[in-house]
């Protein structure tokens, strides 16, 4: 009876052990900061980018709505959304638009980071896109993207994030914000042809980009943007106030 009393100790113990060890390897495989699976990205054959001109931008939000119900967006997360910035002081005061989304970068490093090539950049078009069969929802990408322009979706289990409307891109159709907005502050199209909408706005206007010193060179171009922050030192005896509409409030 001892006999088979101490066998049984003795077998919970080498399950206890190897259980043990197991864990060990999953915890430190789970704090590699860069996963070796990260590579190079191919240049792409066109690049599908947008250009918002935010002197046409009144801050209606119809373009985060129509994004909310083209893709039935959970609640408190957003693919797409508009800032607000107030800014001056009494009676010089200004209020301006600054609408966001996924910037589609020619350096993403969201495609970088992600361990098991969920995420990627199409050669056909230069769109970011995520296939949710293979992401894992580790939150690598939502970490690396310098824009907070990615979430964990709730429901899906997984990365999200704009991808310029794909299933309506590519059957020629315009991105579902570009579509809705009425005062016509978003346009959509190929920068390789020198004779698209958006390579003629480019030519024509000056025009910035967020976060340029990041050197992940965005396809997402404003016109006339103010990206005045209040962290700005600048600005440290002028009023201003940035709202996002979002959970997260601070601006990246």
């Amino acid at each position: 009876m001892t006999d088979k009393k101490e066998t049984a100790l003795t077998s919970r113990r080498n399950f206890l052990k190897k259980a043990l060890e197991g864990a060990t390897a999953a915890t430190a495989a789970a704090s590699v900061p860069v996963p070796a699976l990260a590579t190079a990205v191919t240049k792409p054959k066109k690049q599908y980018a947008m250009v918002i001109d935010t002197r046409r931008c009144i801050g209606c939000h119809a373009c985060s709505v129509a994004c909310k119900s083209e893709f039935d967006v959970p609640l408190g997360v957003y693919r797409s959304w508009v800032e607000y910035t107030d800014k001056g002081d009494y009676p010089s005061v200004q209020r301006t638009f600054l609408p966001r989304l996924c910037n589609h970068c020619s350096e993403p490093p969201c495609v970088y980071v992600c361990p098991t090539g969920a995420t990627w950049k199409r050669e056909d078009n230069g769109v970011v896109v995520i296939d949710k069969d293979i992401c894992i929802g580790c939150k690598y990408c939502i970490q690396a993207c310098p824009y907070d322009m990615r979430f964990y979706n709730p429901v899906t289990g997984t990365a999200d994030k704009c991808d310029f409307c794909e299933h309506r891109t590519s059957r020629g159709l315009e991105p579902s914000c570009v579509n809705t907005c009425q005062g016509r502050a978003r346009i959509f199209g190929d920068i390789t042809d020198p004779e698209s909408e958006v390579s003629r706005l480019l030519a024509k206007h000056s025009v910035t980009v967020l976060r340029e010193g990041m050197g992940t060179h965005p396809n997402v171009y404003y016109i006339e943007a103010d990206h005045t922050d209040e962290s700005e030192k600048e600005y440290r005896d002028t009023y201003i106030r940035v709202t996002t509409h979002r959970k997260i409030k601070e601006r990246r």
